[in-house]
């Protein structure tokens, strides 16, 4: 398993978008880029993230970030979701898991005694050379999307 930490190269990345996009991270070099992994769609803190992150979204703009938001869920999951709550980020799909396994966050996790694989909530801040700002593994979602924009502030 990767353990990404800041300093650290961030792996490129090439995902499809809600909305018929896509977005690489080659193409965002110059700016700041803000990658979190989430594990589902229409969930309620995944919902609660995205919304938080969206509202927070022109004081990302103004500091020179893209927000990413990325999950398994296919590009037609991400459509209904932004739709039904509005949500403005970049919502993007890593159906085969690529992009969690490069960056580390694809785990084993538990539950109700149960093992299975996913995504372990985690955020990126990814400067315009390309490197890692700062890594927030396990995240907790209240009050995270300010943290963050506190620290591309920072």
């Amino acid at each position: 398993m990767t353990e990404l930490k800041a300093g650290d190269a961030a792996p490129e990345f090439n995902l499809p978008t809600a909305g018929n996009g896509s977005v690489a991270l080659g193409d965002l070099k110059g700016q700041n880029v803000v990658l979190y992994f989430y594990p589902k769609d229409d969930t309620s803190g995944c919902t609660t993230e995205a919304l938080a992150f969206t509202e927070l979204l022109p004081q990302f703009t103004d500091a020179g970030a893209t927000v990413i938001g990325v999950s398994p869920d296919p590009v037609s999951k991400h459509d209904k979701f932004a739709a039904k709550h509005g949500l403005k980020i970049i919502l993007a799909s890593d159906e085969d898991n690529a992009a969690a396994l490069a960056y580390g966050v694809w785990q084993e996790k538990s539950m109700y005694g149960r093992t299975y694989m996913g995504i372990e909530r985690s955020t990126f801040l990814i400067g315009p050379d390309g490197h890692l700002r700062a890594v927030w593994p396990k995240v907790k979602v209240a009050g995270h999307a300010q943290d963050v924009l506190a620290a591309l502030k920072g």
